[in-house]
């Protein structure tokens, strides 16, 4: 019963996704493990939500936040979908500071303030020294 629970929830978030064109990000620049994703899933079809507004409202600054927040989403899907907890912990943590990373570089390239630009470079370079070594983790850990 858990575990039909479980992939009837990720199903449901899965389905709740949509309608957002691939741009660069995080995701394009440091790679999630192979041995964070699912075999079970085909996350190519999920979509995301955009809130409700149409993406043709949106800026391009929202448009970009928004696939970030799409690829980050659809991997630490795939990361829960893991057996075991360790490894499911680790394979969501990796895709949550690839989301932060995604978010920064978009601060990066639409954003005004230079302390806020300054946070984003600091974020950016914590996140993929922690990225590297959770992926090291999994490489050596999971199965």
């Amino acid at each position: 019963m858990k575990t039909y629970t479980s992939l009837t929830l990720c199903a449901a978030v899965a389905a709740s996704f949509s309608i957002l064109p691939s741009v660069a990000s995080a995701q394009s620049t440091m790679a999630y493990p192979e041995k964070c994703k699912s075999q079970d899933m085909d996350m190519s079809k999920a979509v995301m939500p955009s809130g409700g507004m149409p993406m043709g409202y949106m800026s391009d600054y929202q448009k970009a936040s928004m696939d970030g927040m799409k690829d980050m989403h659809m991997n630490m899907m795939q990361g829960m979908m893991k057996k075991d907890a360790d490894v499911s912990f680790v394979c969501g943590m990796i895709a949550h500071h690839m989301g932060a990373i995604s978010m920064s570089e978009v601060e990066l390239k639409y954003g005004d303030n230079d302390e806020a630009k300054q946070m984003a470079q600091k974020v950016i370079e914590a996140q993929k020294k922690e990225i590297e070594e959770m992926s090291k983790w999994v490489d050596k850990e999971a199965k």
